[in-house]
């Protein structure tokens, strides 16, 4: 099963198996889909009440580059950048940890 059917039956976050209905990361799990580290921090960030986005970019010199960001609703905010999105989530995560501010 390739990820993009995945994620359109996983819209609603949730699936209907065998009259059970499991949540769309249990699922995940259950069938042996590779889980993006980066998308468990992000998750997590979610949970501890950040909301957060990114985006890649090519520099001057044609390198690809990661910025991603994290923000509550009492204003504290990290931005980060990084070669790769994985990188990027982890700084991200690093850096709300070391201001203790995980929430």
């Amino acid at each position: 099963m390739d990820s993009d059917s995945h994620r359109s039956r996983c819209a609603n976050g949730s699936h209907k198996i065998s009259n059970r209905v499991i949540a769309c990361g249990e699922q995940e799990a259950r069938i042996g889909l590779r889980v993006k580290y980066w998308k468990i921090i992000a998750r997590n960030l979610k949970r501890r009440g950040w909301s957060y986005g990114y985006v890649s970019a090519v520099d001057a010199e044609g390198r690809t580059i990661w910025i991603a960001d994290a923000h509550r609703d009492d204003g504290k905010g990290f931005i980060v950048r990084a070669d790769e999105r994985l990188t990027a989530f982890a700084e991200l995560e690093s850096a709300i940890r070391a201001r203790g501010d995980c929430a």
